[in-house]
């Protein structure tokens, strides 16, 4: 049996109200379930990857159809935690993306918020897995839940399990006193794939950033140093991938970078003019195409190329994860324009 990818973090309910508040008078709003490991989960499993899944649910008939959707979607659900009362909801405007002022988080205690270490069997959880995924915004909700990320990751370093983390950094969540940089480097520090931005970098683990570069070579050598400055100050590193996208007006700039084995590797840039559907999920389908290639054994370049890829063509889909498979991504970029 091939070992499983597993992700590991809040289910949520996203809640998306259109701009101008006509879901007021239609008493209807889109509901879609999502979560940035959810999402990672649900694109491994579309492109045949062994994918697994770990939240946290309370037990009611929410919950069974959820879990009902996920196994039609080949994702592994036996080792979800049941208890709690809730499942966490956010809200965001239709078109919007998550670092926007609008998004309103509804997660406190929700069921995944209050989940302990000592509701977690280690052994039983890693059993039969060769990557263990998580994301930031775990350890952005309390205290309880950045010990229980800690832990599960020194767990996977004993056993030998890959760890990737994506740096996706959300102000609004980190309100029990700590600050993102206070409690991400000890995380870091147990990770070989490390995904994110320069500005997330920096943000969350202290490393330099200059905000006065404008080029895309500057942005490639930037994330060259940027790169660079994260292996040395976290030598369990051997990955480190970051995503630039540019958005003005209806205009929107994307590319991606992957640092390893000291060689910086990049893809293409996309470029749109046309309005994005839906801005959720595109980092997560770069996390999840990153996941691929390295189970696979694809070389860097071939790697970057169809995250990339990927993460751009997700813009232009309404569910939460990419609901496209690999064989099409490919034959859509065609489709898209490029520098």
């Amino acid at each position: 049996m091939k070992k499983q990818v597993l992700s590991f973090g809040e289910l949520l309910f996203r809640l998306a109200p259109d701009v101008e508040g006509g879901f007021l008078n239609k008493n209807t709003i889109p509901i879609f379930v999502g979560g940035a490991e959810l999402n990672v989960a649900s694109a491994l499993a579309l492109w045949n990857i062994p994918s697994t899944y770990v939240t946290a649910i309370p037990t009611n008939f929410l919950s069974k159809q959820i879990i009902t959707t996920l196994n039609k979607k080949n994702i592994n659900t036996e080792k979800i935690v049941y208890c709690g009362q809730r499942i966490g909801i956010y809200y965001l405007p239709q078109g919007k993306d998550l670092k926007n002022e609008s998004v309103i988080y509804d997660r406190t205690h929700s069921a995944f918020s209050t989940l302990h270490t000592e509701k977690i069997d280690w052994d039983k959880l890693f059993d039969g897995v060769s990557h263990f995924h998580f994301s930031a915004i775990c350890p952005a909700l309390n205290q309880e839940t950045a010990n229980l990320c800690l832990e599960a990751i020194q767990k996977a370093n004993e056993k030998k399990i890959i760890v990737s983390l994506d740096l996706n950094y959300r102000e609004k969540l980190w309100q029990y006193g700590k600050k993102a940089n206070e409690i991400m480097p000890d995380l870091a520090a147990y990770c070989q794939i490390i995904m994110g931005n320069i500005w997330a970098a920096n943000k969350m683990l202290d490393i330099p950033l200059n905000e006065k570069i404008k080029t895309k070579n500057d942005f490639l050598e930037h994330a060259a140093e940027t790169s660079k400055h994260i292996i040395k100050k976290f030598p369990c590193c051997t990955h480190v991938a970051n995503t630039f996208r540019f958005d003005a007006n209806k205009e929107i700039e994307y590319f991606g970078t992957l640092f390893t084995q000291d060689n910086l590797y990049h893809s293409k840039t996309f470029h749109t003019t046309n309005q994005s559907v839906n801005k959720v999920g595109s980092g997560d389908c770069f996390m999840a195409s990153l996941l691929y290639g390295l189970y696979i054994d694809q070389d860097p370049q071939k790697i970057i190329d169809f995250a990339a890829l990927a993460a751009f063509d997700k813009l232009f889909l309404l569910t939460d994860s990419t609901s496209n498979t690999v064989e099409l991504i490919l034959q859509n970029a065609n489709h898209y324009s490029s520098l």
